[in-house]
């Protein structure tokens, strides 16, 4: 079995995830929609450690894969870091900035509906972080950009071009933000190209590249489509690949399960699975981010194996 490390670079953010019973469809006044003020009640209110690169890296790190995390925190944030080195996770990348630890704060309606506002404080602060150290070292790696700074993705786009790395491209929350050729840049140096619903019209409407460009651009093309599942564009397939959702025991909160359903497709991936494999690991990681609240649900690797066998009436090596 191949002992390809995974270097995941992203966000490291202390959450703020709120709840309410209504949905957002029923609140918004389409025909107001020009000067929406909105204010809900909010039923439940919970502080957790998170940060995309932060989650995923965790999931990778529950899995049992050899995994490094290349991201900012404060002082604010050692705790959390502490706990996250003692799982495993290769935290020398990490940088620490005078700058508090990224928050995000995000509002959840009772459909699974978000809206959520990230303040990046020490994300900020990323000029340090790049994939060299790991270049240097020769080992085999597959580099995973999730968001963050936009200008450090940047820079590490071009990194992975100039050493020829495997990288997964995974713009989530910045393709809106992130400069319309910076993203054209991260599609050409990706092997895999993975975004949700939203963010894939939003990526082709801003690059101005089609679905059916970007399925052919890019070796493998992964869309996450919430409680309908994924979509997988394997170059190597002659038709997309679609895989259902596994069932969680109880649904709690939604967040977090992109970055759980990535860690698990990366898991796979680093040891050459097809991708249908890799998807439908992807999806139990995720099932058991919606039983918790807060993006980094504590499982086993057994329960995740007899999981995947229940839903997908096969086995899983781990």
């Amino acid at each position: 079995m191949s002992k390809t490390r995974v270097v995941v670079c992203g966000s490291i953010a202390i959450d703020r995830i709120m709840n309410f019973s209504g949905n957002y469809h029923e609140l918004i006044d389409a025909a107001k929609i020009e000067v929406l003020s909105l204010s809900v009640l909010v039923e439940s209110l919970a502080v957790v450690e998170g940060g995309i690169g932060a989650n995923i890296a965790y999931g990778l790190a529950l899995l049992g894969s050899d995994v490094s995390l290349l991201g900012a925190v404060g002082a604010d944030g050692l705790d959390y870091l502490q706990r996250l080195g003692e799982m495993g996770i290769d935290t020398s990348g990490v940088h620490l900035s005078r700058l508090p630890t990224g928050s995000f704060s995000v509002l959840t309606d009772s459909a699974g509906n978000q809206v959520g506002g990230f303040y990046p404080g020490a994300m900020s602060d990323a000029e340090h972080l790049s994939f060299t150290p790991w270049v240097e070292t020769g080992e085999d790696i597959i580099a995973c950009i999730s968001a963050h700074d936009p200008t450090a993705m940047r820079r590490q786009t071009e990194e992975c071009l100039k050493h020829k790395l495997r990288l997964l491209y995974d713009p989530g929350q910045q393709v809106s933000t992130v400069p319309a050729e910076d993203l054209k840049r991260g599609v050409e140096a990706a092997e895999i190209v993975m975004v949700n619903e939203y963010e894939l019209s939003t990526l082709c409407k801003r690059t101005g590249i089609s679905e059916a460009e970007l399925q052919t651009s890019a070796p493998i093309l992964v869309t996450t489509h919430g409680e309908h599942g994924s979509r997988i564009f394997d170059s190597r397939l002659p038709d997309p690949v679609e895989i259902g959702i596994a069932k969680p025991d109880e649904y709690v909160d939604p967040t977090g399960a992109g970055d759980a359903y990535r860690a698990g497709f990366l898991y796979g991936h680093s040891r050459q699975w097809e991708a249908s494999q890799c998807g439908r690991l992807g999806a139990v990681m995720a099932s058991f981010a919606i039983e918790h609240r807060g993006p980094q649900a504590p499982f086993s690797r057994e329960a995740v194996k007899q999981r995947y066998l229940k839903t997908f009436n096969e086995e899983v090596t781990l």
